[in-house]
């Protein structure tokens, strides 16, 4: 099994046990004559409930030798999702979510920081080994 798959179900996991109920494995978005996906064997986008909450969850490992080039298309693709689903689910509240290593190295990194304030993304990192939610910086 792939690594990000096997992210994709830790996530999961960590979300189910912070009281969320699953609702897309696979959240499809059709907007403006484009259909979005995220691929199934890299990142995906999990749809959650929780009450009357309801959330998408952009999954990022943050693999690649370079943290900064995974950063810029992490960033890119958020920002396309919120754009998309502020105009067909508004409701739902995007997450970014990056392990807690990530976070906790190159998320610190004042331009990260700066970015992260500028275009106000929300974040959920997740403990990969224990199969946790760590932080939800909204």
């Amino acid at each position: 099994m792939a690594a990000k798959d096997t992210f994709h179900d830790v996530v999961k996991s960590a979300l189910e046990k912070d009281g969320w109920t699953i609702t897309h494995e696979q959240l499809h978005i059709n907007f403006a004559e484009v259909d979005l996906y995220i691929d199934l064997g890299a990142e995906r986008l999990i749809a959650a409930q929780k009450d009357e909450e309801k959330i998408a969850v952009e999954i990022k490992t943050f693999f690649n030798p370079s943290a900064i080039t995974d950063f810029h298309t992490a960033l890119g693709q958020f920002l396309n999702y919120r754009f998309a689903l502020k105009a067909v689910d508004p409701e739902r509240t995007l997450y970014l979510a990056v392990p807690s290593e990530t976070y906790d190295t190159f998320f610190m990194r004042r331009f990260v920081q700066l970015i992260i304030q500028e275009y106000q993304l929300k974040l959920v990192v997740y403990d990969s080994v224990n199969e946790v939610i760590v932080l939800w910086q909204k």
